[in-house]
């Protein structure tokens, strides 16, 4: 208790590459620990997209500085090696019907430990990523509910697996931001496996789970200001409120947007 109002400096170490060990594998991520961050911050982690990187996404999605402005640690973990050479997140895609990698194990194992070495908050741990990142932040809210607060995909999905066999431990807050022309994670989605990833929902129907999962009452839709006329492309927001425990459900709708970090 006498650490809530204590604030601490750790240097930022987000170039150096760290290992873990886990289930006879050594695994690795970055971590970013802001100046002065107080004790009892919370924790992101931010996954990478099949065939990225940690470090890619890590410059990809600048979370870096919003760490910096709000004072919370960055967590930015690194997949596997899978047959084909790629690193990638163990979501069930059909070409890895084969692997039998314990991803979600691996990040539970890890949340416990950084949080006892960095002094994190228990209650403030979230999760976002990028395509198959975005995906496995899926799995996370299915699987760990009682561990993660909320999650933030981008382009991601839910496999017609995971989305059939969810029973989350507890509702949590969902917030989905997807372009509709998304090439690669199809916001219609892909129930017929037409791309070879495996069967998909598509966007509308993953939102309407996560709403109905948080018995959420109030619904608003709004059009944000378009601060980038040039890229063609604008954002519906869709925000379901008055959920349990205060939680939202939302959907960043880009309208023309692609298969990118906004």
């Amino acid at each position: 208790q006498s650490l809530a109002c204590f604030v601490f400096y750790l240097p930022a170490n987000s170039q150096e590459l760290h290992s873990f060990s886990y289930n006879g594998l050594e695994r690795e991520y970055y971590l970013y620990i802001p100046e002065y961050m107080p004790a009892g911050a919370p924790l992101v982690f931010v996954f990478h997209s099949y065939g990225s990187s940690a470090l890619n996404i890590m410059v990809y999605s600048s979370m870096n500085d919003l760490a910096d402005e709000n004072k919370f640690a960055v967590c930015y973990p690194l997949g596997t090696i899978d047959t084909y050479g790629e690193r990638f997140w163990n979501v069930g895609y059909e070409f890895h019907s084969s692997e039998t990698v314990d991803d979600l194990g691996f990040i539970l194992e890890l949340s416990q430990y950084l949080e006892a070495q960095y002094f994190i908050s228990s209650n403030n741990i979230f999760s976002t990523g990028m395509s198959n990142g975005g995906d496995f932040s899926y799995l996370i809210a299915c699987e760990a509910s009682y561990r993660f607060q909320a999650i933030a995909p981008v382009a991601g999905t839910m496999m017609t697996w995971i989305f059939n066999s969810c029973q989350p431990n507890e509702p949590l807050s969902v917030f989905e931001i997807h372009g509709t022309n998304d090439s690669i994670t199809l916001w219609d989605g892909d129930l017929d496996n037409s791309d070879g990833w495996g069967a998909y929902m598509g966007i509308n129907s993953i939102i309407q789970f996560w709403e109905q999962q948080n018995d959420c009452q109030l619904f608003l839709s709004d059009t944000l200001d378009n601060l980038d006329a040039s890229d063609g492309s604008f954002i519906i927001s869709e925000t379901y409120s008055e959920c349990i425990y205060n939680n939202e459900v939302k959907l960043y709708k880009i309208i023309n947007g692609g298969h990118d970090w906004p």
